[in-house]
């Protein structure tokens, strides 16, 4: 079955003309509905029963989402050219009207000639399609996800001094945050009801957008978007591998009958995307775990050799989440991640490696402009691993400095023994984790990795799993969601100006003044500033209420007296004007972005050379 669903103003239709024999017997009249869900079906062989029961329920779902009530289900042959017979459609489309419960439902006739008018809302879930299978109905799971939701899990609030509360006995009054991320974790709902505001900012900013050609929770990144994107990899690259990691690259997909895969497959919870090709039953990664584990497996280590750390950017890890969970760039089903894994010799080297990962984690999310009041802390391990190691724990949430989350197992279910992240929680109340680590007790033998020891004997290393920002493109939403509470509490948002993809805008009065504006620019550019020249035929109040849409932090207006030893600076974060020489400039911006990555300028120089990019 085939589903195209449009959140619409209005649709207006009207029966024409018998298409086939068997159309409804009708009295053809226009209809019009407002405010209404129009999803337009095309029936295919082998549907049935179940797939028409699983396509409403589907379509239920994501009408939740949205708040609407009013549903219009609209045959429509022309989304496959593999349609069932006419008596089937038909069944099946009134079984999908009788299944509407809660919804006020209608239904186009019917084998009719139709002819139609519709105006779709312009919000990022108007549009969507479906495809559903008897395959699709019933998504393939790991073991480990299937029990997921099955393991007893026993919650507490740990505060800095290391006590242990039940939650109910918590007081939250002072820690709002941590009891949005407390009730989160503990009922595990995913879904998102609204689009949260970055999605309407990464739209607005000219950074990313939904791809409707594509999978969902598929993003397109713009020139603004991959600039950023760019220069957050090569930051997070940069300290990891200050900290000692070495960068490889290991392939997309893998064998899923590979006895490792198998085995692995049953301890990580995440749903893959599968492909078929030459008899082999292959699945793209959804983390670097396996390709390191399955390069570390050809390393001939010794102890003296370890912690031995191997790292890689993964452009892209794919996890197939349901399709509820999906909205901007906070959940995705393509994302980049980096992944950094420490091979260590025993636990206490594994301890000690693991407080140096979560002090590089910390500073990378400061680096990047997040600090810790922005997230909360949530650490989970088995029951066993905390009393054998309460003083490594307890030094942990003293780094945080405020109370945190904690999941506890009485049984080892999964492969770690202790895991944290930190968790950003955002203007609608859900949790994203960012950094987070781990320490794994079970694949360095599930992957036959070995190292020689002191005693001349093999050993299988236990494994640390660290990402120290978390995904790439979660950091972009969180800068983005914090920018958004800023502008909510009265200040102004903006993004860190390392990030930012234009830092200075230049604007000449007059087109004589462009030359002057062009030796300004190259000067900046020289200093590894992003500078670009406003040169349009519009007023300059209006340039300069668009450098301010696009959150431009130094605004140079150029006349008649600017020279590159005098400049006029407007200063979006105080709004004064200022005057100053190209080197103070230069020397001003640099002493901010300080050691981070430069890319240049990643769209034309001059505004009037850019297309309008429409979202």
């Amino acid at each position: 079955m085939r589903i195209l669903q449009l959140h619409c103003d209005n649709i207006t239709y009207e029966p024409t003309k018998k298409e086939i024999q068997s159309a409804e017997e009708i009295d053809p009249k226009s209809v019009s509905i407002d405010e209404v869900v129009v999803c337009f079906v095309a029936v295919e062989k082998d549907d049935n029963e179940d797939i028409a029961k699983d396509a409403i329920s589907q379509i239920q779902e994501s009408m939740k989402k949205i708040g609407c009530q009013k549903l219009l289900l609209y045959p429509y042959a022309h989304l496959s050219s593999n349609l069932a017979s006419p008596s089937t459609a038909l069944s099946l489309l009134k079984l999908m009207e009788s299944q509407s419960e809660g919804l006020d439902v209608s239904r186009a006739p019917f084998g009719w000639t139709k002819s139609y008018n519709v105006k779709v809302k312009g919000h990022p879930l108007a549009e969507s399609s479906k495809v559903i299978t008897s395959d699709s109905k019933k998504e393939k799971t790991s073991t480990a996800l299937e029990s997921e939701s099955k393991i007893k899990s026993y919650w507490y609030i740990m505060t800095t001094d290391g006590e242990m509360q039940e939650l109910d006995k918590f007081n939250f009054t002072s820690h709002k945050k941590l009891e949005s991320l407390a009730k989160y974790e503990s009922v595990k709902k995913r879904s998102v009801d609204e689009p949260p505001p970055h999605v309407a900012l990464m739209k607005k900013l000219a950074i990313a957008d939904y791809e409707q050609a594509s999978d969902q929770g598929n993003m397109r990144f713009f020139p603004n978007g991959r600039l950023i994107k760019s220069q957050l990899e090569q930051y997070v690259t940069n300290m990891v591998k200050q900290y000692g990691g070495y960068e490889v690259e290991t392939p997309i997909m893998y064998d899923s009958h590979h006895p490792s895969m198998e085995s692995y497959f049953n301890r990580f919870p995440a749903r893959q995307y599968s492909i078929d090709s030459e008899g082999k039953h292959l699945f793209l990664r959804f983390a670097a775990c396996f390709g390191q584990f399955l390069m570390a497996h050809d390393f001939q280590l010794s102890y003296k050799n370890l912690p031995y750390r191997l790292y890689e950017l993964t452009r892209y890890s794919f996890r197939r989440e349901q399709s509820g969970e999906l909205v901007g760039l906070r959940r995705l089903r393509a994302f980049t991640m980096p992944d950094c894994h420490a091979f260590c010799k025993d636990m206490p080297q594994a301890v000690e490696e693991f407080r140096t990962r979560f002090d590089l984690s910390r500073n990378v999310l400061s680096g990047i402009g997040i600090e810790q009041d922005d997230y909360e802390m949530a650490i989970r391990f088995t029951e066993d691993f905390y009393n054998e190691n309460k003083e490594l724990i307890i030094e942990t949430v003293k780094k945080i400095g405020k109370p945190v989350l904690v999941e506890m197992w009485k049984e080892r279910f999964f492969y770690f023994v202790l895991k944290w992240e930190f968790n950003y929680i955002d203007n609608s109340g859900k949790a994203s984790a960012l950094s987070t680590d781990q320490i794994d007790v079970e694949n360095g033998d599930r992957y036959g990795i070995e190292f020689i020891d002191e005693q001349n004997k093999p050993q299988n290393p236990i494994i640390l799993h660290n990402s120290p920002s978390g995904a790439i493109e979660r950091v972009m939403y969180t800068l983005l969601e914090k920018a958004s509470t800023d502008s909510r509490e009265g200040r102004k948002p903006q993004l860190p100006l390392w990030l930012a993809p234009t830092q200075v805008r230049l604007i000449p009065l007059k087109e004589e003044f462009l030359d002057l504006g062009k030796k300004i620019s190259d000067l900046l550019s020289k200093n590894n500033i992003r500078a670009d020249i406003d040169d349009r035929n519009e007023s300059i109040g209006k340039r300069i209420r668009d450098a301010e849409k696009e959150w431009i932090r130094y605004i140079l207006v150029i006349g008649e007296k600017e020279s590159i030893s005098k400049l006029t600076i407007r200063d979006r974060n105080t709004s004064n004007e200022r005057e100053m020489n190209s080197d103070e400039l230069v020397n001003e911006i640099l002493s901010q972005i300080n050691d981070k990555p430069f890319s240049s300028l990643n769209l034309p120089l001059l505004v009037s050379k850019r297309p309008i990019i429409q979202v």
